[in-house]
């Protein structure tokens, strides 16, 4: 078990069949229709394989994009790709809980594995409420008396109270698989590593959700963060710098204006440990210009940190225990605002001695492009998750394991 949640070890596999929800969610080529990565595939290999070598009968659920966008559609290459990475054949089921679905799962033998269609494909799988109402939903009630053992190793949706991540913890002995049992593990211990200092890099576009991680981790075990993006920009102005229009118009656009307050309470209570740029780059008409926050208001968007705060940064990392990073320092999309938050990527992983995690979205990216993602202790598979766990908020499918009704079938 881990933190009060079942995992594979708890369970008696053979023959039995296994219900197993992924995160498949993957970029797809608008022009070819193939994939442009395939981490989250991979990142479930070894929960998969484990189940079929121990002779489960291996039912997955996974979502793909969301209705409207160019990347919903269906599991089928999945189904041909992942089998490529398993070396085990995967069936693709061109259902999620008809007659059809039914029948295959039923002549399923053991060790097969076999994934359903996109479960986004079904109306009630984007409704979020609480896990013993999504017990109640179709797909929960339908394919329940056919399965076992549920497994939830989509740790990316673990923040949806949806009913393919929550409704079966209602109804079936449940647990995590190996990447929720890693994920839950390696992000506890960030608040409770004991390798000194403990050093948050946060930035991105999410301030509100990083405020709350600013509170949490500064309230734990955290002796210092180090911020760049949106939230370096709502701290500044919090600080009393006039950031210039074009930045507190963004702001304003993502309504994060009313965050200004709640950091200066933040900074108020942790000016000491919390670290805010010194200098930031502008985007003059496509170039980078970096001026001190003290030249500040300028008629130009803030992009990134600037040279003399990026090299501060470096050298506290380096002398750091335990680092976690979270979200671009910069607008990574574009090379000359990438800078920061590649070197702090970089840094992290010359960090050999130090326990490094990064959670979600650009930084992600940057250690896929800069291609350390092996030199990094932990990457986290959920962005807005990893953010919420670390933040203390709970998680609706970590929350439905841990209260699990085994058994009871609605």
């Amino acid at each position: 078990m881990i933190d009060g949640i079942k995992t594979l070890d708890d369970f008696k596999l053979e023959g039995k069949t296994v219900l197993v929800r992924c995160d498949f969610n993957t970029p797809i080529d608008p022009a070819t229709g193939g994939f442009l990565e395939d981490r989250r595939l991979r990142s479930h290999k070894d929960t998969l394989l484990e189940l079929s070598q121990k002779k489960a009968k291996v039912v997955i659920m996974a979502h793909q994009g969301r209705s409207g966008e160019a990347e919903f559609t269906t599991t089928e290459n999945h189904a041909k790709h992942l089998g490529e990475i398993l070396g085990v054949k995967v069936d693709y089921i061109e259902d999620i809980f008809g007659k059809y679905a039914r029948d295959k799962i039923k002549a399923m033998k053991d060790g097969e594995i076999s994934l359903l269609e996109n479960v986004r494909f079904y109306s009630e799988e984007e409704t979020e409420r609480p896990s013993d109402v999504q017990a109640t939903t179709f797909v929960v009630k339908k394919l329940s008396p056919l399965i076992d053992i549920f497994i939830n190793d989509c740790f990316g949706a673990a923040h949806r109270s949806q009913p393919t991540v929550v409704g079966f913890t209602r109804t079936l002995p449940s647990g995590a698989g190996r990447l929720m049992e890693k994920e839950i593990s390696s992000l506890s211990k960030v608040h409770t590593s004991t390798k000194k200092p403990v050093v948050f890099v946060l930035g991105g576009a999410k301030v509100n959700d990083s405020i709350k991680i600013v509170e949490k981790a500064l309230s734990s075990n955290v002796d210092m963060i180090l911020t760049g993006g949106l939230l370096a920009n709502v701290l500044l102005a919090a600080k009393g710098y006039r950031i210039g229009e074009p930045s507190i118009e963004i702001i304003r656009g993502k309504k994060f204006i009313e965050q200004i307050p709640m950091a200066k309470e933040l900074l108020d209570k942790y000016e000491d440990r919390i670290v805010l740029p010194a200098d930031v780059a502008l985007n003059k008409n496509g170039e980078r210009v970096e001026i001190s926050v003290s030249n500040l208001p300028m008629d130009y968007k803030i992009e990134d940190v600037g040279s003399s705060t990026i090299q501060k940064y470096v050298d506290i990392l380096k002398k750091a225990g335990t680092i976690f990073a979270n979200g671009a320092l910069g607008v990574y999309e574009t090379p000359k605002f990438a800078i920061a938050t590649e070197k702090i990527i970089n840094t992290m992983a010359e960090c050999k001695n130090a326990f490094t995690v990064i959670g979600g979205g650009d930084t992600v990216a940057a250690a896929r492009n800069l291609n350390v993602e092996d030199k990094i202790t932990h990457i986290s598979t959920g962005g807005k998750a990893s953010i919420m766990f670390l933040a203390g908020s709970k998680l609706a499918a970590i929350d439905a394991l841990k209260n699990s009704v085994e058994g009871k079938v609605v």
